[in-house]
């Protein structure tokens, strides 16, 4: 993906073929990565990059261990 609007667009198409093939399970995770995807751009209205799984967790777990940078 080149945007975060492609990626969402994306997953949406991909949820509702999910849920025409009965795929429970896609259907859940894909619901859970559209989910941080759209707080992840509410969150950064001005970037339109596609953002890694990484980043998404980190944008809505600033604490978590393999969030922090330390300043050495």
């Amino acid at each position: 993906m080149n945007t975060i609007d492609e990626h969402i667009a994306k997953d949406k198409s991909e949820i509702a073929a999910a849920r025409q093939a009965g795929d429970d399970s896609k259907v859940r995770h894909l619901e859970g990565e559209l989910k941080g995807l759209e707080e992840y751009k509410a969150h950064h209205p001005e970037d339109s990059h596609d953002p890694t799984p990484l980043e998404v967790f980190c944008d809505l777990n600033p604490d978590a261990p393999e969030c922090l940078v330390y300043d050495d």
